[in-house]
């Protein structure tokens, strides 16, 4: 089977690595790859993800049977209308369906309709009716812009004059350029824990692949700004079996009928953000690709061949068994360039990564890098994922961090309190 990938990130390395594994591909691809990924697929960097003639005419000259799209923005884009009306199997929803993550307030509607447990909200294109609507209700309270905001869209305002000023920094956000629509999505502030939950969807079948637990500020002890994920572990302890029963009967499963209802049928991985509150699970958010970085845990967990899996959903065919994970846990660590989520600088360069890959059970996975000549250089905010899997989360979150310490670069940074909330706050 020859297969492309879509993506450049640490989800698209482990992605890359997993699907390497199979005995049934043929020809690997990469649009456009980093230098992780490179090790597995011939990477073509010189291809944009929002060039789809491009992306068609590739498929065509290498004979792809199946595209897998690792980013959101491709899908909400349109990349999957475009390859299927070519005859082309993709892994990845069609571009309604993508609305699920490219627009907070379709999620809420359809939640709405179908009575899916989720926050209550309002929606406002007005500035003077959102800021009538916090004073009104008070806070805390959450604002969300709606669109695709790399995870940095929401703010969490604990007092009224923060939410007030968040508005107006929602609204400075928006236009056409910003690539969506300048309307606010104000929601009631959930009280719980929250856990990420993944499934693998083909219009009619749910399969679950496992819960993460991530970590979002950008600093030890859930200090700084939202970023898009500073690591995260697999799996979630307070996942129970009992609340993933309660998940795929309230909010899953009727989130796929409901589509597939309005001739939309979803055909991808599921992510559900939920809040574990104390009436239940309620979802807080949809995503329409796997997390970063929750999909590196869940790869070094995943116990099967990740291809025909994918290619089941992409064609229809998904079969209702169990899909197969190690019972170790797995964590990863995000190293970040120093200032990010803000300013940072790119170009430093990074070493050590073959020595932290020699500690059993790690592996590191590129996110942010470049290759000059035989140095690999940091190119992004977040530049490398180191993972790790173990007997338990105590054992994988030793070796990630043995993993980490063994990196060199002084210009880089990561939390060192990841997966705190499994093993208790004194792993803060």
């Amino acid at each position: 089977m020859n297969v492309l990938l879509l993506g450049s990130g640490g989800r698209e390395h482990a992605l890359a690595w997993k699907l390497a594994q199979s005995p049934l591909i043929e020809g690997f691809f990469a649009v456009p790859g980093n230098p992780g990924i490179a090790d597995y697929a011939t990477c073509f960097e010189g291809i944009a993800l929002t060039d789809h003639d491009a992306i068609v005419a590739l498929c065509g000259a290498y004979r792809i049977d199946l595209v897998v799209v690792g980013p959101e923005a491709p899908l909400v884009e349109g990349i999957a209308d475009r390859l299927i009306n070519e005859g082309i199997a993709v892994f990845g929803p069609r571009q309604v369906a993508a609305q699920l993550e490219g627009s907070k307030l379709f999620t809420k509607e359809l939640c709405k309709a179908h009575n899916i447990p989720t926050a209550a909200f309002g929606r406002f294109d007005d500035r003077e009716a959102a800021r009538a609507y916090v004073e009104r209700h008070g806070a805390p309270i959450v604002l969300k812009a709606d669109g695709l905001m790399a995870g940095k869209g929401v703010i969490v305002a604990l007092t009224l004059d923060e939410a007030l000023a968040g508005i107006d920094e929602v609204f400075a956000m928006g236009g056409s350029e910003a690539g969506f629509r300048t309307e606010i999505l104000i929601e009631e502030f959930l009280e719980g824990e929250e856990v990420s939950f993944f499934c693998l969807v083909d219009g009619e079948t749910v399969l679950p692949f496992g819960s993460a637990q991530d970590h979002k500020r950008a600093f030890d002890g859930d200090e700084g700004p939202n970023t898009g994920g500073m690591g995260a572990y697999s799996p979630a302890p307070i996942f129970t079996a009992e609340i993933e029963r309660r998940v795929l009967g309230e909010i899953i499963k009727p989130t796929a009928r409901a589509l597939a209802d309005a001739d939309c049928p979803y055909r991808g991985v599921l992510f559900a953000g939920l809040m574990i509150t104390t009436k239940g699970p309620k979802l807080i958010e949809y995503n329409v690709r796997f997390g970063d970085p929750e999909c590196q845990a869940l790869m070094l967990r995943l116990d099967a061949d990740l291809l025909p899996l994918l290619h089941a959903v992409a064609t229809g065919r998904l079969e209702s068994q169990p899909v197969p994970l190690k019972p170790e846990a797995a964590i990863t660590v995000v190293m970040a360039a120093r200032g990010y989520p803000g300013s940072y600088s790119k170009g430093s360069r990074i070493s050590g990564i073959g020595a932290a890959e020699s500690i059993p059970g790690v592996k590191v996975f590129h996110a942010g890098t470049r290759r000059e000549g035989a140095a690999i250089l940091a190119n992004g905010g977040r530049v490398l994922n180191i993972a790790a899997i173990g007997g338990n989360v105590a054992e994988a979150r030793e070796r990630a961090y043995d993993g980490a310490a063994l990196i060199d670069w002084p210009e880089g940074f990561y939390r060192r309190d990841i997966a705190w909330r499994a093993l208790g706050s004194d792993t803060r």
